[in-house]
């Protein structure tokens, strides 16, 4: 079974965040110039939350609050679940579908390193099953 550090592997790592104390505005003007709808919150190089599209959506907007006067802190996502490198892309799968997620921060060590979305994870797996696929024609044809 393929494992998160094969997705990390062919993907460009860059790990954005944000400090607690930045206005949601900041995280949005970040989120839209990266093209990414998730941000992790950092503090001290430790991963303490993680503020996504949905969150925005439903925290910010829903109850009429203004993105440039919110702090991120008060609506992000606490505690994010995390996995590591060594997990399989099943288990990222199952957790995202039991949590109603679709970002993975990856933390090897105690350490933020990388985060897996459900896209890099269905993309990876598509990629896999053509692969095969295609080594089966091979195997048939020849």
């Amino acid at each position: 079974m393929s494992t998160v550090h094969q997705i990390l592997s062919n993907k460009e790592i860059q790990v954005i965040s944000i400090a607690p104390s930045s206005m949601v505005y900041e995280a949005l003007e970040i989120m839209n110039s990266k093209n990414i709808s998730a941000i992790l919150i950092t503090e001290n190089d430790n991963l303490i939350g993680i503020f996504t599209e949905r969150d925005y959506a439903r925290k910010v907007v829903l109850k009429g609050k203004s993105s440039r006067e919110v702090r991120i802190d008060s609506v992000m996502t606490p505690s994010p679940i995390t996995i590591n490198s060594k997990q399989t892309l099943e288990h990222c799968m199952q957790v995202m579908t039991d949590k109603h997620i679709r970002h993975l921060p990856v933390v090897e060590n105690g350490k933020l390193t990388a985060m897996v979305s459900i896209g890099d994870v269905v993309k990876f797996i598509i990629e896999d099953q053509k692969a095969t696929i295609q080594n089966l024609e091979n195997y048939i044809n020849s």
